[in-house]
């Protein structure tokens, strides 16, 4: 029997879990959010921070990357969730926000900058309607130009 490097284990445990859609936002995976904080071959474990305390869709998540993995011949991997430090916005990958925009969510916005981006028609002449969007970690907002509902992944 032929030992298989960590390093190809981790590189194959990132494939599986770069295939596991956010549960609330299916056209993003729990990499391109950065909810998978550390693939840990070697310890045999994979480490998860949900978008922020109480998210409903954490054991969601952790079901369905457990069942990634298991499919995967992963079986023995545990799956550990850490809140510290927290999630931020910083860690969605570049991708991530170009999947967002793509479905109709504008990203979050780089730190100090105010203007939102209409995911719809690119105009920056928007407006909050409700801090408070589909989900918990979304802020409802309209387009002027185009007229458009949509919600903005909440800066954290």
């Amino acid at each position: 029997m032929v030992a298989v490097p960590a390093l190809d284990i981790a590189d194959r445990l990132w494939s599986v879990l770069a295939d596991v859609p956010d549960p609330e936002i299916p056209v993003v995976s729990v990499v391109d959010l950065g909810i998978v904080r550390e693939v840990d071959a070697d310890g045999g474990r994979v480490v998860i921070t949900p978008t922020y305390t109480g998210c409903p869709a954490t054991l969601v998540i952790e079901r369905d990357i457990r069942s990634a993995l298991d499919k995967a011949g992963f079986e023995g991997f545990r799956i550990e969730t850490t809140l510290s430090p927290p999630w931020t916005t910083d860690w969605i990958s570049e991708e991530g926000k170009r999947k967002l925009r793509a479905y109709g969510i504008a990203p979050p916005r780089p730190a100090g900058e105010r203007q939102v981006e209409c995911p719809q028609c690119g105009s920056t002449d928007t407006v909050e309607i409700s801090r408070f969007g589909s989900t918990p970690c979304k802020a409802l907002w309209r387009c002027r130009s185009c007229a458009e509902p949509f919600d903005l992944f909440k800066c954290h």
